[in-house]
This record gives C-alpha cells, sequence and structure tokens, in this order.
C-alpha cells in the first residue's frame, strides 16, 4: 500500500488531523495531483492556522494549479504565522516564493 493509500484509509478511518491532512497534501503533489492536494491543505490550515510548513505547501500546490494570487495569498499568511512562532527558515523561504509569484504576476 503506497503512503497515500495509507493516509487515504487513514482519513475514512475517521483519524483527521492538521498533520494528516498536511501528509495527504504532500503525497498528492508528489503524486502531480495539485488540486487534491489544495483541498487537504486547506484543510491542514483551517484545522491548524499556526503550522507553517502547511501554509509553505499551500502556496506551492496553489502555483501548480495556476492560482498565483491564491499561492501569493497563501504565502503572505504562512510567512505572518512563521514570524509570529519565530520559524526564521519558513520565513526566508516562503518570501523568496512569494517574491517570484509577485514578480510573475506583475509580467502579466
Amino acid at each position: 500500500m503506497s503512503p497515500l493509500e495509507n493516509f487515504e484509509r487513514m482519513l475514512e478511518q475517521g483519524r483527521d488531523s492538521a498533520l494528516l491532512r498536511y501528509s495527504l497534501g504532500n503525497e498528492y503533489l508528489k503524486a502531480d495531483n495539485p488540486c487534491n492536494a489544495v483541498v487537504h491543505l486547506r484543510e491542514a490550515v483551517r484545522q491548524d492556522p499556526n503550522h507553517s510548513a502547511s501554509w509553505k505547501l499551500l502556496g506551492r500546490a496553489l502555483a501548480e494549479t495556476g492560482d498565483l494570487d491564491g499561492a501569493l495569498a497563501a504565502y503572505r499568511d504562512g510567512i505572518a504565522v512563521a514570524e509570529r512562532k519565530g520559524d526564521i527558515q519558513a520565513v526566508k523561504e516562503m518570501t523568496v516564493f512569494a517574491r517570484r509569484i509577485a514578480k510573475r504576476l506583475a509580467e502579466g
């Protein structure tokens, strides 16, 4: 059984959590399915809005679906969360990603 199948089974069994949703989102990204990743990562940040890794992955998934405005918003929210938590590395990474997306949006 693949990790994705295992995580889906856990969700079906009612073992929902922000970490499980993050894991599902990550696996869907690995499987080149960013639309399903977005669904689970949105739920991850809803359940735990202070999980900066979920915000970072949500930004990536949204960018991969072509929703650059949504990706930029997710990165900005994630940066704010990471700054409050003192997660300096996450702030740096998401800032770089946000700048790239802002540049692409400005270029039209």
